[in-house]
């Protein structure tokens, strides 16, 4: 049913005050730019400083990994080309959304997503093809599951699904699995692929054999998946699209009257089950919104009503391009979600041109129950990515424990780990110092999979390229509103 326009002024009004709850995101930034402008200081090393907020300035790494806070430390934990699986195979490469889950005895399991698009003989380093666990066996993507002791020691690795392309982010579910997302279109018959793709599948890092004969979750829709949260109380998945010309959507799947969530039952869903839905957005006025790009405030509220995919399956054109201009909003890069504080943290990672008016990355929060979303973090245009500092491109993100978000940067030049606090400033929690360019034109590859361990003591990342994921201890504090 339609908001109506007194509906949503009243909703509205309720959401622009935000949230302020332990462990929350809260109103994270109040001004375009806020994350920019927030660290214009840097300390002795160049990096970034948080007004207070924070660990202090990074401090280079002598092996050129990771820069750190004093006091924090980093343990490799998967290393493409230098670990192996269990199977004696490399760990494959290109790291990026990752789960964690409370393993037995105290250990942590990890599904790592590897974003590797395309056949297998383009990539050095492919998700093994393991017998019983293959969707396609001509494409190179997948998960792996990797198990960490109670004292952060490696245990093992081994793979979760072999045969899918292009796994970029995903997400848990309160059952305990890991959805897997491909971040790709591509049909049988085109770039080698011999299935369609552009799928969620379901891992679950406890028993491998459930995930035995994998098959994609089709009423979630075909297209290029980023990223899903599932809404505990209503049933309702959450995903977000990557894709351009034109830019993608957010969608709401509402499950068939009956369904009930659980082990294995996302398995059992007809192509066709319940409801695929794209996002139309509306201002307090009831005007239509259409592209995220013209919040130019953060705080800004929109209304929220939801539209049917037509063709969920996009048999012969793209979801996102079943809509005519007017039916639905759209947004550059949708990517990182998380669910938290009862609703979904929205990640669009940048505009440029495609885009009505550039940024270089927002953060929403969405509340399923007032209907309504709210623009937390807005990032002004970097006018210098190379540096140090300079924040652009959020991409994965996570929900501390210790209150506020930290932020994967997928920008240009140096790339961060960051931390936002409730009140709008921010503070460095690591920077990649892994070169893979050159001396005269250095390069450095993404942050992936932000993620806290179970007991919130370790903040596991990736440096997508070539393959890594750390495991990060220090001594974490809660950051407090100043007042």
């Amino acid at each position: 049913m339609p908001l109506t326009r007194r509906d949503f002024a009243t909703r509205s009004a309720l959401a622009g005050a935000g949230v302020a709850l332990a462990g929350s995101a809260g109103v994270l930034a109040s001004a375009p730019g806020a994350l920019a402008e927030e660290l214009p200081d840097a300390g002795s090393d160049g990096s970034p400083q948080g007004h207070g907020a924070g660990y202090g300035p990074l401090i280079p790494d002598p092996d050129g990994i990771l820069a750190l806070p004093a006091g924090f430390s980093y343990r490799i934990i998967t290393r493409t080309g230098v670990t192996t699986l269990d199977s004696g195979e490399s760990t494959p490469s290109n790291h990026d959304g990752t789960g964690t889950f409370a393993g037995h005895r105290g250990t942590t399991l990890l599904v790592n997503n590897h974003e590797l698009k395309g056949p297998r003989a383009d990539w050095p380093h492919p998700v093994p093809l393991t017998e019983g666990l293959v969707y396609d066996p001509a494409a190179a993507g997948g998960c792996t599951v990797v198990e960490v002791a109670k004292d952060g020691t490696p245990v093992g690795e081994r793979v979760g699904i072999a045969g899918t392309s292009t796994n970029c982010a995903g997400g848990t579910t309160p059952w305990g699995t890991w959805l897997t997302c491909e971040e790709t279109e591509d049909k049988a018959g085109e770039h080698g692929m011999t299935k369609d793709h552009g799928y969620v599948f379901e891992v679950d890092p406890h028993d491998l054999a459930a995930g035995r004969q994998p098959h994609p979750v089709k009423a979630l829709g075909r297209y290029a998946h980023e990223a899903v949260v599932v809404d505990p109380k209503r049933g309702h998945l959450f995903l977000t699209e990557d894709a351009a010309d034109p830019n993608g959507l957010f969608y709401r799947w509402t499950p068939p009257h009956g369904f009930r969530h659980g082990h294995g039952r996302l398995r059992t869903l007809a192509a066709d089950a319940g409801v695929l839905e794209a996002f139309k957005c509306f201002d307090s006025g009831g005007r239509f919104v259409d592209d995220l790009s013209r919040a130019t405030k953060a705080g800004t509220v929109y209304g929220v009503d939801w539209v049917e995919v037509p063709d969920r399956d996009a048999r012969s054109v793209s979801v996102r391009k079943q809509f005519k201009d007017g039916e639905i909003t759209r947004a550059r890069k949708l990517e990182g979600l998380w669910w938290a504080d009862g609703g979904a943290y929205v990640v669009s990672s940048y505009a440029r041109a495609e885009s009505p008016v550039p940024h270089d990355g927002q953060v929403w929060f969405y509340d399923p129950r007032r209907r309504t979303l709210t623009l937390k973090v807005l990032l002004g245009v970097n006018p210098d990515p190379e540096r140090d500092g300079a924040l652009d491109g959020p991409d994965n993100i996570t929900v501390s424990p210790y209150g506020g978000l930290i932020i994967a940067e997928d920008g240009e030049g140096v790339q961060h780990l960051f931390g936002a606090t409730d009140d709008g400033r921010t503070y460095p929690v690591a920077r990649n110092e892994l070169n893979i360019g050159t001396a005269d034109k250095p390069e450095f590859s993404e942050f992936t999979g932000p993620v806290f361990s179970p007991d919130g003591r370790t903040l596991f990342a990736n440096i997508q390229e070539p393959g890594i994921m750390l495991a990060i201890t220090g001594p974490w504090k809660r950051h407090r509103r100043q007042r």
